[in-house]
């Protein structure tokens, strides 16, 4: 006699898969509390451990190309790392004294910019300015004053920081010794590290994790990948653009400008405002050169939209300016320099896990609701009998 089957328990089934949820959930914030406090205790040693992990993961793609075309892994990784510090030596031995001159240079003449600045706007018509909009010169002149005083002197804070920061960068012994080491290995172990890790991931679960593993690497490699090499070409075309206009300032402007490229539109608008302000105190009454210093950015504005973003980063990253801005100002604000390394390969990896914990949400009972859940699972109306 057979047995009879057992009535299944859907309310059963439906509080073990939330308890198993909330376990889920618990073991993650569990996870991210302790990361944010390994970062927090360890952020002033780990900065060229840091820094090793992300010039690895930037060159891993070099090195699967190398691996392509004969070589092995151990003979591309030191091919990739001698070309990168030979740049990297170049580069500072020629750009960083530039840099220093006109960061000195700059800071010097910030008060005589203002003062000039100032003089050029209220002198401009007082009359036609106080009969227009009722604005006292005089008044006009001391809000001005303050403003552009408070508005250079935050840029010049902004500048003598990341100068501050990059010469402490650089003259660390230990950055110049453990980064490329921690690189090398980091960058030789790649792809074995990857497959250790997978062998972790519990099999029942392993799909769904390799496919958010997917799409944590789309986003991050698009971000400090392409936007990476973004902000280096448009800073590089600002710097020179603005130097073949005889601008003061030109390299430190332009390599500011595209450096901070990263964040939409801030890094264009913020080198059109600082260059168009040297520029007028510079080449005035000559408009020509004026138009000509805006003429580099609207031009590196329409290359970087019609050419490099699309070719460059494309439109899988999918980070919105206003959360990486809060990534960048929070991880800063609490772990330093290491803080601003990590916040962007971070904002990304929370933005997929948001987009899959509610796309989850949308498919589950907690967002149809018991009664639309049951409604599904009882038989239509299948009409009468045949």
């Amino acid at each position: 006699m057979a047995k009879a089957k057992l009535p299944i328990d859907n309310e059963a089934l439906e509080a073990a898969a939330a308890a198993a949820f909330r376990k889920q959930i618990r073991f993650w914030l569990i996870s991210a509390v302790l990361f944010v406090g390994f970062l927090y205790l360890f952020s002033n040693i780990l900065l060229p451990f840091v820094a090793g992990m992300a010039l690895a993961y930037f060159l891993d793609p070099v090195a699967d190309r190398l691996q392509r075309l004969g070589l092995s892994r151990l003979m591309a990784t030191v091919v990739i790392l001698v070309c990168f510090l030979v740049f990297l030596v170049l580069a500072l031995v020629i750009i960083v004294p530039v840099l220093a001159s006109q960061m000195a240079d700059f800071a010097a003449k910030v008060p005589g910019y203002v003062e000039k600045l100032q003089q050029l706007v209220t002198n401009f018509n007082p009359e036609w300015l106080e009969q227009r909009f009722g604005v006292d010169a005089a008044g006009l002149r001391e809000g001005l004053n303050s403003l552009l005083t408070t508005g250079f002197g935050f840029l010049t804070t902004i500048f003598q920081s990341i100068w501050s920061s990059g010469v402490a960068l650089f003259s660390i012994a230990s950055l110049f010794v453990v980064t490329p080491v921690v690189a090398f290995y980091m960058l030789l172990d790649w792809d074995r590290m990857v497959a250790v890790v997978d062998s972790w991931i519990p099999r029942d679960h392993v799909d769904t994790v390799r496919q958010i593993a997917r799409d944590i690497n789309t986003a991050v490699a698009g971000f400090v990948r392409g936007q990476g090499t973004l902000c280096l070409v448009l800073g590089i075309l600002y710097a020179v653009g603005l130097t073949l206009t005889g601008l003061n300032f030109g390299v430190l402007i332009g390599l500011f400008a595209g450096l901070i490229s990263f964040i939409p539109y801030v890094g264009s608008l913020t080198g059109l405002v600082l260059s168009l302000g040297v520029a007028i105190v510079q080449f005035w009454p000559d408009w020509t050169m004026v138009l000509a210093v805006a003429a580099v950015f609207f031009v590196g504005q329409f290359i970087e939209g019609n050419i490099l973003q699309p070719r460059l980063v494309g439109k899988s990253v999918g980070l919105h300016p206003v959360w990486l801005m809060f990534a960048l100002v929070a991880f800063g604000a609490m772990f330093g320099f290491v803080g601003l390394l990590v916040a962007v390969p971070s904002a990304a990896a929370v933005a997929v896990l948001v987009r899959f914990a509610i796309s989850r949400y949308l498919d589950s009972p907690l967002y149809h609701g018991h009664a639309t859940h049951a409604a599904a699972e009882e038989p239509g109306d299948a009409g009468p009998e045949k």
